[in-house]
């Protein structure tokens, strides 16, 4: 999709030996796309993302991708922090309890292809904000559809086939090789991959997250 730029001033030089290698996703909770453009342009809040997408699929350029904008926050994915140096975020508009429109759904997975293409990215390159700040962040929430965004090639969706040993030290461990914090929990994990269950650790959630783990696509490292 075309983007409109609209140039926010929350912007800086992403830190020497870093490179673009992950995008993230974000919800603005926020009433309208209107209210989030003037937030992410307003110079006293300090915040800023690389794109926001409207609800009807309208798309804005905020900061150039080459720049490091101000949206993740405190973090960390893959073992490394400073995740604004080493990724492009990307707002949704959307109040973080509603369903994410087909339009914008559709915009976003057309500015998907666009960024892994041109940064050279992997499908796992993309993740939630709650990915990488648990417990801190929720969004973009289990009204978003990551199984889609993988049926699409943009993200990934686990392909467990059976059961495993519900072993918490084996889950843990699954989810620190695909590249969640330490900080991540069951319920990071569930919020995004398994939304619908709410029970304890069961032999899913194990064998889920040792797919995950398992993709031969690693996220480069440029640490």
């Amino acid at each position: 999709p075309m983007a409109i730029w609209h140039g926010s001033p929350n912007f800086g030089p992403r830190r020497p030996g870093t490179k673009v290698e992950l995008v993230v996703l974000h919800y603005t909770a926020m009433d309208s796309a209107e209210t989030a453009l003037a937030r992410l342009c307003a110079p006293e809040h300090a915040v800023s993302a690389h794109y926001l997408i409207g609800a009807e699929g309208t798309v804005w350029q905020l900061v150039r991708e080459t720049d490091r904008a101000w949206h993740a926050g405190a973090g960390c994915w893959g073992g490394a922090g400073d995740v604004n140096s080493r990724s492009i975020g990307v707002e949704l508009a959307n109040p973080g309890i509603a369903p994410f429109a087909a339009a914008q759904m559709d915009a976003l997975v057309g500015l998907l292809e666009g960024l892994l293409a041109r940064w050279g990215l992997p499908p796992r390159a993309v993740i939630g904000h709650e990915d990488m700040a648990p417990r801190r962040k929720l969004d973009p929430g289990p009204r978003f559809d990551w199984r889609r965004l993988a049926r699409q090639g943009v993200s990934v969706w686990p392909q467990a086939i059976a059961a495993a040993d519900p072993d918490p030290a084996r889950f843990s461990a699954a989810m620190g090789s695909f590249g969640y914090p330490p900080s991540a929990d069951l319920a990071t994990f569930r919020h995004r991959f398994r939304p619908w269950v709410g029970a304890a650790l069961d032999g899913w959630d194990v064998a889920m997250a040792e797919d995950l783990a398992s993709r031969l696509d690693p996220i480069r490292r440029n640490r």
